[in-house]
């Protein structure tokens, strides 16, 4: 039997960092998207445990200054694009420089400087990421897609997703749907 999931990755994001605080009875409070302050200074001892443990989850701690700035800038962009309470018609550039408190062209030199990619790439790619979940999970047309993720038209969702993926929105949903009715035919013949 298969199961096909939704999942909101800030909530998910956030329970696994509660279960591993607490499973090491480490006295936190969670900021926000990919943000801890510790309430006790950890021996390196837990230190380690406490990352060797996030890692198996694929989540790494971030220690130096740039590279936790890039973070926050990754985790808002990722926060703009799958929250719908965050996802407005602002301009992401706006966005981004009012929530981290820095102008957009030192956050996207940093982020360039530090990925070799750039902020408009990140984001695209989140957006083509969404845009999947929703093709699979909602009954949204693509339509409704482009309006939701805020793109100009469906021309433009389209062109940026057969440039990210390699194939255009239609052809990934068939190509998803078609395996699901293999899947559920492979699964009724078992029974």
């Amino acid at each position: 039997m298969k199961l096909f999931l939704k999942f909101d990755f800030n909530t998910v994001s956030k329970k696994v960092l509660e279960f591993k605080f607490n499973e090491f009875n480490i006295k936190h409070k969670i900021l926000g998207f990919g943000e801890v302050e510790l309430l006790k200074k950890l021996t390196s001892d837990e230190y380690e445990t406490l990352e060797a443990s996030l890692n198996d989850y694929g989540i790494e701690i971030v220690e130096n200054e740039k590279s936790i700035l890039v973070q926050k800038i990754k985790d808002a962009i990722v926060d703009m694009v799958f929250n719908e309470d965050t996802n407005v018609n602002v301009k992401s550039s706006v966005y981004l420089s009012e929530r981290l408190g820095h102008s957009y062209g030192y956050l996207s030199n940093l982020f360039s400087e530090v990925t070799f990619s750039s902020v408009e790439n990140f984001m695209i790619i989140q957006k083509i990421e969404y845009s999947k979940q929703l093709l699979l999970n909602t009954d949204l047309t693509l339509t409704e897609i482009a309006f939701k993720l805020n793109y100009s038209s469906v021309a433009h969702l389209s062109t940026q997703f057969k440039n990210t993926t390699g194939i255009t929105p239609s052809a990934f949903q068939r190509i998803i749907f078609k395996r699901r009715d293999i899947a559920q035919q492979k699964n009724n013949s078992l029974h």
